[in-house]
């Protein structure tokens, strides 16, 4: 169809925004000289070039009558093509929308990519004249509008929240009875959806799905981006995951999870794009204004890199800020996503003057009434000076805490000079996040990742092994606090095993036992291995995915009771911290740490290289209002010595300790008399009223 009718059109919103009687297209450009709207046919050949005729301060917008959904179209710039200034525009480049709703499909590699001839003596200083339209993907105008069934939204409260890492593709590729395995259907098919609600976790937040971009390096090496961290559509589902074509595909996903009571938590990647450093493709913001999106060093020419991977948005630009957050608004509102973790969440908060936890982007997300609703995780790092911020954010904003993981490992390992750290993350690490009247969920806890060791490879390596990679095993962690327990790899030997199980089981327990936000990663309920590799973002591969296995996995059993123990117990997942304050109901206190024998531990004995068992009394937190749900007090035993007998703290008459958890025991929840704690083992005693 067309040639098109132009009309003037209005500044907002951004995009292309179709209505009943055409569509009106608007794109934000300062430093350009005129923006080109170019038209597609369904056979992606361009067959229109119009220049948008109206300017709004630095946004270029046109409305044009008939158009329909399905059109296809992108952008080319006019503007200087200066790098050492800071500007790369280049019209021979054909632009991705950067507020496409769908995309035709991913960038194919070519030197026409390049705004600058690749292989000049002059590098990005050279102009490039070939046409990239053949090689680019196409933005596609949509009606996302979606009949949502009337599916409620689960809406867990964050104390209730148990969260399951997992890759669209990595966990449905292995099951062989769902069809289309690898895509947003099969993620929500009927087997998946009944293992994850048999589990018991309330949310899945699912690695990258925003269009993202396969890195040539790893092309070239016959390898893929698995994970997706380079991402070039923030408003687009990734096609790769797509049955077909239509976006509809997620918003069905989305509706089944939602159905069955699990929330979608997407993993957002806002901190740099796929375009890299100033070697590096021209796909959106580059040509766009590469001056206005971008965080330029001192030689304008080049870029700050925050994260490791070319470049870094700037989000004192108040139309970065724009378009993020209409991004999140749009998965929100249209997509009914339920949160995000913001991958290097650090440099969302990067000024001039380093990171500021109340930074321009921390300030529009706490007052904006859509997001603020939503649940908010920060990755609390990047690479750049004074990255590591953990314990920096703000409420609404969860964190990542690699120090739970680390303790926790090192604790259960039998590292010396531990014991005051693991006491530390098993109450909410309040340390870090009781300030600014943060609640003790900020800590999101978790043991693994999908950066990182599998839960078992956590205790069947005790080096990484990523020779897979292509990289003669440089890349990935070599500090994993991991331990192979005698063999590295895979062993018949039973002795080993069983100490393999039971350490895991023991670290699993810890975690359903914190206070904070757990988070585990998909398959290591399932005892997943990957081999030993430790960063397998391009393993797109057996490697990768989750394997899963032709019979039930007793450990599945065992997460299955963590987790239902955790839900059972509202004392193990409170909102408020725990600081050993008296309670005003009974006079007890709320935590009470106690050596074995009963006594109390003092503050020497916190670096007794001989204690070996961490006892702790929990109640509800001082404080706590009347309708909180009540219930008595635990016993929680982390031993990871010799087998031992705990002296109990006494309790009113009427009343007794009773065991309900222990890692030591086939069935986990078999109630057993006494208070003999075995070696190796994670017990957890319960105040109840004795039965005549």
């Amino acid at each position: 169809m067309g040639p098109f009718e132009t009309r003037p059109g209005r500044p907002a919103p951004l995009g292309a925004t179709l209505d009943e009687g055409g569509v009106n297209f608007a794109v934000f450009s300062r430093h350009a000289t005129r923006v080109m709207l170019c038209l597609f046919d369904d056979e992606g050949r361009e067959n229109q070039i119009i220049a948008l005729p109206e300017r709004e301060g630095h946004i270029w917008h046109g409305y044009f009558p008939g158009m329909k959904a399905g059109q296809q179209y992108g952008f080319r710039m006019d503007g200087p093509y200066a790098p050492r200034e800071g500007h790369r525009f280049n019209p021979f480049k054909m632009l991705i929308d950067p507020y496409a709703k769908q995309l035709t499909g991913h960038p194919t590699w070519n030197k026409a990519l390049f705004g600058y001839q690749t292989g000049h003596k002059d590098k990005d200083l050279s102009f490039d004249k070939t046409d990239s339209a053949p090689y680019m993907p196409r933005s596609v105008v949509v009606d996302p509008s979606f009949n949502w069934e009337n599916a409620a939204t689960p809406r867990h409260a964050m104390e209730s929240t148990i969260i399951y890492e997992a890759h669209v593709k990595g966990l449905t590729a292995g099951r062989k009875d769902i069809p289309k395995r690898g895509t947003y259907l099969a993620m929500a098919s009927d087997p998946i959806l009944d293992h994850l609600t048999n589990l018991g976790v309330t949310a899945v937040e699912l690695l990258p799905v925003q269009a993202f971009l396969n890195d040539k390096f790893l092309l070239d090496r016959g390898l893929t981006n698995y994970w997706g961290y380079m991402t070039y559509g923030f408003f687009a589902p990734d096609p790769r995951y797509m049955q077909g074509t239509d976006i509809a595909e997620f918003q069905q996903m989305v509706r089944r999870f939602h159905s069955a009571g699990l929330e979608v938590i997407l993993d957002v990647v806002y901190n740099h794009t796929a375009e890299g450093s100033e070697l590096g493709p021209t796909l959106m913001f580059r040509g766009l204004d590469n001056a206005s999106y971008y965080r330029l060093a001192d030689d304008p020419r080049y870029y700050i890199d925050d994260a490791g991977c070319g470049n870094t948005l700037d989000f004192e630009n108040p139309f970065v800020i724009r378009l993020v957050m209409d991004s999140l608004r749009y998965w929100v509102e249209v997509m009914h996503v339920d949160g995000f973790r913001f991958d290097l969440c650090t440099a969302l908060g990067r000024t001039a003057r380093g990171f500021e936890r109340d930074g321009p982007f921390f300030r529009a997300i706490g007052q904006d009434p859509v997001l603020n609703q939503v649940k908010l995780i920060a990755e609390p790092w990047d690479i750049g000076p004074g990255g590591y911020q953990l314990g920096a954010y703000t409420a609404p904003f969860a964190e990542w805490n690699d120090k739970f993981r680390d303790d926790v490992r090192s604790f259960w390992r039998g590292d010396e000079g531990k014991m005051g750290d693991m006491a530390a993350r098993l109450v909410g690490s309040a340390t870090y996040f009781d300030h600014d009247g943060r609640a003790a969920t900020s800590s999101l806890n978790f043991l693994t990742a999908h950066d990182g060791f599998t839960l078992e490879d956590t205790v069947s390596y005790s080096q990484k092994n990523n020779l897979a990679n292509g990289e003669d095993n440089r890349d990935g962690h070599s500090h994993n606090y991991s331990d192979n327990m005698g063999v590295e790899g895979p062993t018949d030997d039973p002795d080993i095993a069983a100490a393999r199980d039971r350490r895991k089981r023991n670290m699993m327990a810890t975690l359903m036992l914190s206070q904070g936000t757990p988070m585990m990663l998909a398959g290591d309920e399932l005892s997943n291995s990957q081999g030993g590799n430790n960063n397998t973002y391009c393993q797109d591969n057996e490697i990768g995915w989750v394997n899963w296995p032709d019979e039930d996995d007793p450990f599945f059993t065992f997460c299955q009771q963590a987790i239902a123990f955790r839900k059972m117990h509202p004392l193990l997942r409170q909102s408020r911290f725990l600081h050993s304050r008296q309670r005003l109901t009974d006079g007890e206190p709320d935590l009470f740490w106690r050596l074995t024998d009963g006594t109390a531990i003092q503050p020497e004995d916190w670096d007794n290289p001989d204690l070996e068992t961490l006892v702790v009394e929990m109640r509800m937190a001082s404080g706590s209002p009347e309708y909180v749900k009540r219930e008595g007090a635990l016993l929680v035993v982390l031993n990871r010595g010799a087998a031992t007998e705990i002296v109990p703290p006494p309790l009113p008459q009427g009343d007794a300790w009773v065991r309900r958890f222990d890692t030591s025991q086939d069935d986990a929840i078999k109630v057993t008399p006494g208070m003999a704690v075995a070696a190796d083992s994670v017990v957890v005693f319960s105040q109840e009223t004795e039965e005549d």
